[in-house]
């Protein structure tokens, strides 16, 4: 354990830096706070029983909060909606940013996990949110980690060979509408909308957000997109606003979502 001057034990040891086999007197701890809730679940339990929430989350960058009219960077910006996750019935949807727990706030994503996983399962909690530049608060009956631990996350995909050139260019990106080539190519599922990212400028912006050949853009500016024309019209209207950087939507073959921010020059 570790100890304050005032002999009160304040963390508990997890792992120490031992990069020759021995300790170097650097080591790692987590709170006695959260030991402590563990140890109560514990006793009471006889397991632990952590808070789920049942979404998606990712940080908020810079251009993504500009994207969003959030003004700074903050909150979780929710990319995923797990259909049987305690989130779904509560009114959260992609594009969501969190801004505030339970009456915490969420400076950044790496908050959430954290918040979510130490408040009581079962608890009725007010969730706010920012939704088109509105703050809004749902309440969510908080679900149990360990249920929805047995879903588990696809794997990333192997970029795929390029296709044929792209009807629009724009952000970097040659869009194509879908054709029956296309889906077979990039193996995408039977009813998914978007359109098809079928070249991407190695030196765009778009490829240092990883926006790969094969994936699909749902969204742009939180608005569908399903032909190249609609890309360009989007693409106008947030120009016409104002807006430095495209939030896009992008869908790739294992069925994930995630948000990217792209600058438009």
């Amino acid at each position: 354990p570790l100890f304050n001057m005032a002999g009160e034990v304040i963390g508990i040891n997890t792992a120490i830096l031992s990069p020759k086999g021995g300790s170097v007197g650097i080591g790692f701890a987590v709170p006695s706070s959260l030991a402590t809730s563990i140890v109560d679940q514990l006793k009471e339990f006889g397991e632990t029983r952590r808070g789920w929430l049942g979404v998606r989350i990712q940080s908020v960058d810079d251009a993504t909060a500009e994207a969003l009219g959030l003004g700074t960077a903050r909150g979780a910006l929710v990319a995923g909606v797990d259909e049987k996750g305690p989130g779904k019935p509560a009114g959260l949807d992609v594009g969501d940013v969190i801004t505030k727990f339970d009456g915490k706030e969420v400076k950044d994503s790496r908050d959430l996990p954290r918040i979510v996983a130490a408040t009581p399962v079962g608890k009725d909690v007010p969730v706010t949110i920012m939704r088109k530049g509105k703050e809004e608060v749902k309440t969510v009956k908080l679900g149990r980690l360990e249920d929805g631990e047995k879903v588990q996350p696809a794997s990333a995909r192997t970029p795929a060979e390029p296709a044929k050139p792209a009807v629009t260019t724009a952000l970097g990106l040659e869009f194509s509408p879908q054709t029956e080539e296309l889906r077979k190519r990039y193996s995408i599922k039977e009813g998914v909308k978007g359109v098809v990212v079928t070249k991407v400028d190695p030196n765009s912006n778009a490829a240092d957000k990883r926006v790969q050949v094969g994936e699909l853009i749902v969204e742009i500016g939180q608005e569908p997109v399903n032909s190249p024309d609609d890309v360009t019209k989007r693409l106008d209207a947030l120009k016409k606003e104002g807006k430095k950087s495209a939030l896009l939507l992008v869908f790739n073959a294992q069925g994930e979502v995630r948000f990217v921010a792209v600058a438009m020059n």
